[in-house]
């Protein structure tokens, strides 16, 4: 695959701020929109982590922040989420 076509591929139109993987399951951060709330949501499970010590309330307090992300991401994804087993072999 040439660079331009991989450029290609992770184009989004406005409005969405991920692109879908091109091998796999799952989307990648397309714009700075989309890396900004990558950095918030990891800068947001270390606060979590380091202020909840204690193993359960860590893992209740992570899970639904992780599921809302995951929507999230879902729903600023161009082209959707389903595996992908390279460019053109959807």
């Amino acid at each position: 695959m040439k660079p331009d076509e991989v450029r290609a591929h992770f184009r989004v139109r406005e409005g969405y701020w991920f692109a879908p993987k091109l091998f796999g399951y799952g989307a990648t951060p397309a714009t700075w929109q989309g890396w900004l709330s990558l950095f918030g949501f990891v800068g947001a499970i270390a606060l979590l982590a380091h202020t909840i010590r204690q193993p359960g309330l860590l893992i209740a307090a992570v899970a639904p922040l992780t599921i809302a992300y995951i929507w999230f991401v879902y729903t600023k994804t161009d082209g959707g989420f389903h595996w992908r087993w390279g460019p053109g072999k959807d």
